[in-house]
Protein backbone atom coordinates (compact mmCIF):
# COMPACT_ATOMS: atom_id res chain seq x y z
CA UNK A 1 0.00 0.00 0.00
CA UNK A 2 3.04 2.17 0.98
CA UNK A 3 4.60 1.65 -2.48
CA UNK A 4 1.35 1.43 -4.78
CA UNK A 5 0.72 5.25 -3.16
CA UNK A 6 3.73 6.58 -3.53
CA UNK A 7 4.07 5.31 -7.03
CA UNK A 8 1.25 6.62 -8.38
CA UNK A 9 1.02 10.16 -6.90
CA UNK A 10 4.97 9.77 -8.41
CA UNK A 11 3.17 9.29 -12.32
CA UNK A 12 0.00 11.38 -11.40
CA UNK A 13 -2.33 8.13 -11.46
CA UNK A 14 -5.32 6.29 -9.95
CA UNK A 15 -3.83 4.51 -6.69
CA UNK A 16 -6.64 1.76 -6.78
CA UNK A 17 -6.83 -0.48 -3.37
CA UNK A 18 -8.98 -3.38 -3.42
CA UNK A 19 -8.92 -3.23 0.65
CA UNK A 20 -9.70 0.24 0.53
CA UNK A 21 -12.73 -0.17 -1.82
CA UNK A 22 -13.79 -3.19 0.37
CA UNK A 23 -13.45 -1.17 3.43
CA UNK A 24 -15.37 1.84 1.86
CA UNK A 25 -18.28 -0.32 0.88
CA UNK A 26 -18.44 -1.83 4.88
CA UNK A 27 -18.35 1.52 5.98
CA UNK A 28 -21.07 2.29 3.89
CA UNK A 29 -22.96 -0.97 4.72
CA UNK A 30 -23.66 -1.76 0.97
CA UNK A 31 -24.47 -5.30 0.43
CA UNK A 32 -20.94 -6.26 -0.99
CA UNK A 33 -19.09 -4.69 2.37
CA UNK A 34 -21.40 -6.54 4.65
CA UNK A 35 -20.14 -9.81 2.14
CA UNK A 36 -17.05 -9.10 2.97
CA UNK A 37 -16.34 -8.31 6.38
CA UNK A 38 -16.78 -12.14 7.32
CA UNK A 39 -14.17 -13.40 4.86
CA UNK A 40 -11.73 -10.09 5.86
CA UNK A 41 -12.41 -10.80 9.58
CA UNK A 42 -10.60 -14.30 9.23
CA UNK A 43 -7.84 -13.35 6.81
CA UNK A 44 -8.98 -15.13 4.09
CA UNK A 45 -9.83 -13.36 0.16
CA UNK A 46 -13.07 -12.53 -0.32
CA UNK A 47 -14.04 -14.88 -3.16
CA UNK A 48 -13.27 -13.37 -7.07
CA UNK A 49 -16.84 -12.72 -8.31
CA UNK A 50 -17.45 -9.92 -5.91
CA UNK A 51 -13.84 -8.30 -6.60
CA UNK A 52 -14.03 -8.69 -9.64
CA UNK A 53 -16.97 -6.81 -10.16
CA UNK A 54 -15.59 -3.97 -7.30
CA UNK A 55 -12.40 -3.37 -9.23
CA UNK A 56 -14.35 -3.86 -13.09
CA UNK A 57 -16.70 -0.48 -11.81
CA UNK A 58 -13.69 1.08 -10.54
CA UNK A 59 -11.28 1.23 -13.52
CA UNK A 60 -14.30 2.68 -15.44
CA UNK A 61 -14.17 5.86 -13.56
CA UNK A 62 -12.82 9.01 -14.88
CA UNK A 63 -10.05 9.49 -12.83
CA UNK A 64 -8.84 5.96 -14.09
CA UNK A 65 -8.86 6.98 -17.96
CA UNK A 66 -5.14 7.63 -17.88
CA UNK A 67 -3.58 4.81 -15.92
CA UNK A 68 -3.81 3.25 -12.74
CA UNK A 69 -2.20 1.17 -10.19
CA UNK A 70 -3.59 -1.87 -8.71
CA UNK A 71 -2.62 -2.57 -5.24
CA UNK A 72 -4.40 -5.69 -4.10
CA UNK A 73 -5.45 -7.23 -7.01
CA UNK A 74 -5.76 -9.95 -8.92
CA UNK A 75 -4.42 -12.04 -5.74
CA UNK A 76 -5.93 -15.06 -7.59
CA UNK A 77 -4.96 -16.82 -11.31
CA UNK A 78 -8.66 -16.69 -11.46
CA UNK A 79 -9.02 -12.69 -10.44
CA UNK A 80 -5.65 -12.39 -13.38
CA UNK A 81 -7.32 -14.28 -15.99
CA UNK A 82 -10.69 -12.44 -15.77
CA UNK A 83 -8.81 -8.84 -14.54
CA UNK A 84 -6.84 -9.67 -18.59
CA UNK A 85 -10.46 -10.93 -20.11
CA UNK A 86 -11.53 -7.07 -18.66
CA UNK A 87 -9.06 -4.90 -20.52
CA UNK A 88 -8.87 -6.72 -23.30
CA UNK A 89 -12.72 -5.67 -24.18
CA UNK A 90 -11.68 -2.08 -23.70
CA UNK A 91 -8.40 -2.92 -25.54
CA UNK A 92 -5.94 -2.47 -22.67
CA UNK A 93 -3.34 -4.31 -21.28
CA UNK A 94 -0.95 -4.68 -17.63
CA UNK A 95 1.78 -3.12 -18.43
CA UNK A 96 3.98 -4.12 -15.74
CA UNK A 97 3.35 -6.83 -11.95
CA UNK A 98 5.94 -5.70 -9.40
CA UNK A 99 6.22 -9.09 -6.54
CA UNK A 100 7.92 -7.50 -4.05
CA UNK A 101 9.74 -10.24 -2.22
CA UNK A 102 9.58 -10.20 1.68
CA UNK A 103 10.38 -13.64 3.67
CA UNK A 104 7.93 -14.43 6.59
CA UNK A 105 9.64 -13.33 9.60
CA UNK A 106 9.48 -9.90 8.06
CA UNK A 107 6.10 -10.51 7.30
CA UNK A 108 4.63 -10.78 10.51
CA UNK A 109 6.69 -8.22 12.03
CA UNK A 110 5.60 -5.46 9.08
CA UNK A 111 2.10 -6.29 9.46
CA UNK A 112 1.65 -7.06 13.09
CA UNK A 113 3.16 -3.33 13.38
CA UNK A 114 1.05 -1.69 10.88
CA UNK A 115 -1.67 1.01 11.97
CA UNK A 116 -3.93 2.66 9.02
CA UNK A 117 -5.39 6.30 9.28
CA UNK A 118 -9.09 6.35 9.69
CA UNK A 119 -9.50 9.04 7.59
CA UNK A 120 -7.35 8.92 4.71
CA UNK A 121 -6.40 5.90 5.07
CA UNK A 122 -2.68 6.07 4.83
CA UNK A 123 -0.41 3.56 6.23
CA UNK A 124 1.91 3.67 8.73
CA UNK A 125 4.24 1.38 10.60
CA UNK A 126 5.25 1.32 14.65
CA UNK A 127 9.32 0.20 12.82
CA UNK A 128 9.62 1.50 9.76
CA UNK A 129 7.46 4.15 8.69
CA UNK A 130 6.25 6.05 12.41
CA UNK A 131 3.88 9.29 12.60
CA UNK A 132 5.32 11.95 13.45
CA UNK A 133 2.95 12.13 16.23
CA UNK A 134 1.89 8.85 17.89
CA UNK A 135 -1.46 7.36 17.25
CA UNK A 136 -2.24 10.36 14.67
CA UNK A 137 -2.31 10.91 10.86
CA UNK A 138 0.90 13.03 9.64
CA UNK A 139 -1.61 13.56 6.44
CA UNK A 140 -5.07 14.36 7.76
CA UNK A 141 -4.70 14.12 11.82
CA UNK A 142 -7.05 11.40 11.93
CA UNK A 143 -6.79 8.64 14.36
CA UNK A 144 -4.68 5.70 13.55
CA UNK A 145 -5.89 2.06 14.15
CA UNK A 146 -5.12 -1.40 13.59
CA UNK A 147 -6.93 -3.62 10.99
CA UNK A 148 -8.69 -7.07 12.35
CA UNK A 149 -6.37 -8.88 9.89
CA UNK A 150 -3.25 -7.54 11.18
CA UNK A 151 -3.64 -9.35 14.42
CA UNK A 152 -1.23 -12.12 15.14
CA UNK A 153 -3.51 -14.88 13.80
CA UNK A 154 -5.09 -13.28 11.00
CA UNK A 155 -1.75 -12.33 9.74
CA UNK A 156 -0.69 -16.65 10.16
CA UNK A 157 -3.63 -17.41 8.23
CA UNK A 158 -3.28 -14.54 5.72
CA UNK A 159 0.80 -15.47 4.91
CA UNK A 160 -1.06 -19.13 4.75
CA UNK A 161 -3.74 -18.44 2.06
CA UNK A 162 -0.90 -16.16 -0.03
CA UNK A 163 0.97 -19.41 -0.27
CA UNK A 164 -1.44 -21.26 -1.31
CA UNK A 165 -3.43 -18.76 -3.65
CA UNK A 166 -1.34 -15.72 -4.93
CA UNK A 167 1.98 -17.48 -4.81
CA UNK A 168 0.84 -19.20 -8.20
CA UNK A 169 0.21 -15.51 -9.66
CA UNK A 170 3.92 -15.19 -10.14
CA UNK A 171 4.72 -18.04 -12.41
CA UNK A 172 0.90 -17.09 -14.54
CA UNK A 173 2.95 -13.26 -14.96
CA UNK A 174 6.23 -14.99 -15.41
CA UNK A 175 4.46 -16.97 -18.30
CA UNK A 176 3.09 -13.44 -19.84
CA UNK A 177 6.40 -11.54 -19.88
CA UNK A 178 5.41 -9.08 -17.53
CA UNK A 179 6.52 -9.73 -13.79
CA UNK A 180 9.42 -8.06 -12.19
CA UNK A 181 10.27 -9.29 -8.91
CA UNK A 182 12.03 -6.43 -6.35
CA UNK A 183 13.52 -7.36 -3.30
CA UNK A 184 11.10 -6.14 -0.77
CA UNK A 185 13.27 -6.02 2.14
CA UNK A 186 15.35 -3.18 1.81
CA UNK A 187 14.57 0.27 2.50
CA UNK A 188 11.32 1.96 1.95
CA UNK A 189 12.98 4.74 -0.77
CA UNK A 190 15.28 2.00 -1.61
CA UNK A 191 11.75 -0.37 -2.83
CA UNK A 192 10.05 2.60 -4.20
CA UNK A 193 13.47 3.24 -6.88
CA UNK A 194 13.97 -0.10 -7.76
CA UNK A 195 9.64 0.09 -8.80
CA UNK A 196 9.91 3.11 -10.06
CA UNK A 197 12.61 1.61 -12.57
CA UNK A 198 10.97 -1.70 -13.48
CA UNK A 199 8.37 0.15 -14.57
CA UNK A 200 9.72 3.54 -16.81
Amino acid sequence: GTQAKAIADTLGIVHISSGDLLRDNQARGTDLGITARSYMQQGLLVPDGLIIEMIEDRIQDEDASQGYVLDGFPRTVEQAESLGEALGKRGEYIDRVASIAVGEAELVMRLGGRWICRKCQTPYHEINLPPARNGFCDDCGGDLYQREDDTSDAVSKRIKVFKDQTAPLIDYYIQEGNLVEINGEDTIEGVRSALLNAIA
